[in-house]
């Protein structure tokens, strides 16, 4: 047996929404590296009695970097478990480059991001035909810088449907930047704890959003999307399910 590092998204919350292969990963693991700060942690309910479990909330990328390789040379499989999934803000990239670096085998396992926990507990199709055909997944500069181009109010200007994570500590500054491309009475919605037992939910507008969500004291863990998809009144249906559109599996 050779030592290897599995990526597993643990989905946003809910522990049934981890994927089966993620399950049967922890399930057989060795070492359990899990991101403690997000991940729920009965995901972990189901793993081996003598695993050894470390909480990475309290860790450095070093000290990540240095149990993986202790374990790798002892022939140890390692489940690095992340919240939603591992491709979104979730600090992979640097951890890969560092396996790539000490030739360390790793696989990717995709969990259920919570953009789509959030839309799920909002009922939202995120792509309504003639509404939004666009999603943008973003963030707000914060001590972690972005792109220029890629600014909250560079990319309102395109109206789309956006989804927009760790902002919510910064609803204000979010929501002015969101005016310089989204009309005032644009629909909102903050999701805190998609999926969870305990999640809430807020809608409203530009113009209203930021104090409603002051008056509930949301500050962390919580998604906001805005756009049309979330009030979009009457709209026409998709060609796909169109009696009269034709394609090769209805004639």
């Amino acid at each position: 047996m050779k030592g290897k590092v599995i990526f597993i998204g643990a989905g946003p919350g809910d522990p049934k929404l981890l994927t089966i292969k993620g399950y049967e990963a922890i399930k057989n693991a060795d070492t359990i590296i899990y991101a403690g700060s997000l991940v729920n942690k009965e995901v972990l309910n189901h793993r081996q009695k003598d695993s050894k479990v470390y909480n990475s909330a309290q860790m450095d990328l070093n000290e990540i970097i240095e149990i993986v390789e202790r374990e790798v040379k002892n022939n140890k499989i390692i489940a690095r478990v992340h919240t939603g999934d591992p491709s979104i803000y979730g600090a992979i990239g640097e951890q890969i480059r560092e396996l790539k670096k000490k030739d360390i085998d790793f696989e990717i396992i995709p969990g259920v991001s919570s953009v789509f926990g959030s839309a799920s507990a909002l009922e939202l199709e995120l792509t309504i035909p003639e509404v939004s055909q666009t999603v943008i997944i973003t963030r707000p500069e914060g001590r972690t810088p972005v792109p220029e181009k890629e600014s909250i109010s560079s990319l309102a200007q395109h109206n789309g449907t956006m989804c927009i994570f760790l902002g919510i500590g910064m609803i204000d500054k979010v929501v002015e930047d969101l005016k310089k491309g989204y009309s005032e009475d644009t629909p909102i919605a903050v999701v805190k704890k998609a999926t969870w037992p305990d999640q809430e939910i807020i809608k409203g507008t530009l113009n209203d959003i930021a104090q409603k969500v002051k008056s509930a004291k949301i500050t962390k863990t919580a998604m906001i999307i805005v756009g049309n998809v979330i009030n979009p009144g009457d709209f026409n249906p998709s060609k796909l399910y169109d009696a009269d559109f034709k394609h090769e599996y209805r004639k």
